[in-house]
C-alpha cells in the first residue's frame, strides 16, 4: 500500500528556515529577557515570561494545530509582531547586525510563504 502524496508532503527549504526562525525567536525573547533587565527578579521574569508569552501566542494561533483558527491577514499580522519584537530585543541589546540580518530573512521568508498559501 502507497502512502497518500496528499498526505505526505515533504517540508521545503522555505519551512525549515521558518522554523529555524521561531526557535531563534523565542532563544532571543528569552537572551534579551535575562540580559535587558537591571534587577535580578526582572531577569528571572522577563527572561522566562517573553518566550513563555512567545511560545503561548504561536501555539494558539499559528501552529499547524492552532486552538484559534484566524485567516492569514491575522495570521501574518501576529508573525509580524513577534518577529519585530525579535528585531528590537537584538537591536536594544547593541546588536544592531543580528537584528537587521534577523528581521531580512524573516521578512523574505514571510513573503515567500503568504504568497505561497494566497496561491
Amino acid at each position: 500500500m502507497t502512502p497518500d502524496p496528499a498526505q505526505t508532503t515533504r517540508p521545503g527549504i522555505n519551512d525549515i528556515i521558518r522554523f529555524v526562525l521561531e526557535i531563534f525567536a523565542f532563544v532571543s525573547l528569552g537572551i534579551w529577557g535575562f540580559l535587558a533587565w537591571p534587577a535580578p527578579w526582572q531577569n528571572i521574569a522577563f527572561g522566562l515570561g517573553a518566550p513563555v508569552f512567545a511560545i503561548l501566542v504561536w501555539g494558539l494561533f499559528l501552529s499547524p494545530k492552532a486552538v484559534f483558527r484566524v485567516d492569514l491577514f491575522a495570521r501574518s499580522l501576529i508573525e509580524i509582531v513577534i518577529f519585530a519584537s525579535v528585531a528590537f530585543a537584538w537591536w536594544s541589546l547593541g546588536q544592531p547586525i543580528v537584528a537587521l540580518v534577523f528581521g531580512v530573512v524573516a521578512v523574505v521568508s514571510g513573503v515567500i510563504h503568504g504568497r505561497r498559501q494566497l496561491a
